[in-house]
C-alpha cells in the first residue's frame, strides 16, 4: 500500500468518529500535512507530519503505519506517534480549562425571573 486517503486514515486512527467528519475537517482547513492544507482525497504516506485540530485539542503527529479500516483504539494508537510538544500543549490546555472552572463555578440553580431581567438588561447595555 503506497498511501491511503487522509479522511480514511484520520477515521481509522480515531481522530474523528466518521469519515464524513474527517473529510469536513479537511475541507475547512483543520488538517495540514507537512504544513500544507489538505483535501480529503489527498494520500497520506508513512513519515508524513500531520497537524490536526479537533474538539479534543490540537495534535501534531507523525504517520507510522497506514490503515483504511477502523479497528480498536489500541490498534489505532499504533498508526501514529504524537510529538512531545503536542502532548505538552494539550496537557497545558487541559489544566487551564480545569483551573478556569474553579473561577467560574456553575450556578446552583436556574436564574429566577428577576435574574433573567437583570441578564437581559445587562446584555442590552453592551
Amino acid at each position: 500500500m503506497t498511501g491511503t486517503s487522509i479522511d480514511k486514515w484520520l477515521w481509522a486512527a480515531r481522530f474523528f468518529k466518521t469519515r464524513t467528519l474527517a473529510a469536513r475537517a479537511s475541507e475547512l482547513g483543520r488538517v495540514e500535512a507537512n504544513r500544507q492544507p489538505v483535501k480529503p482525497s489527498r494520500e497520506v504516506r508513512v513519515g508524513d507530519f500531520l497537524q490536526i485540530r479537533t474538539e479534543g485539542g490540537d495534535f501534531e503527529v507523525e504517520v507510522l503505519l497506514l490503515s483504511d479500516v477502523r479497528g480498536p483504539a489500541s490498534v489505532a494508537q499504533t498508526l501514529y506517534r504524537e510529538t512531545d510538544a503536542s502532548k505538552e500543549a494539550r496537557r497545558k490546555a487541559a489544566e487551564e480549562r480545569r483551573a478556569f472552572m474553579h473561577y467560574t463555578p456553575a450556578p446552583a440553580k436556574r436564574p429566577s425571573k428577576r435574574d433573567r431581567r437583570k441578564i437581559h438588561k445587562f446584555r442590552e447595555d453592551l
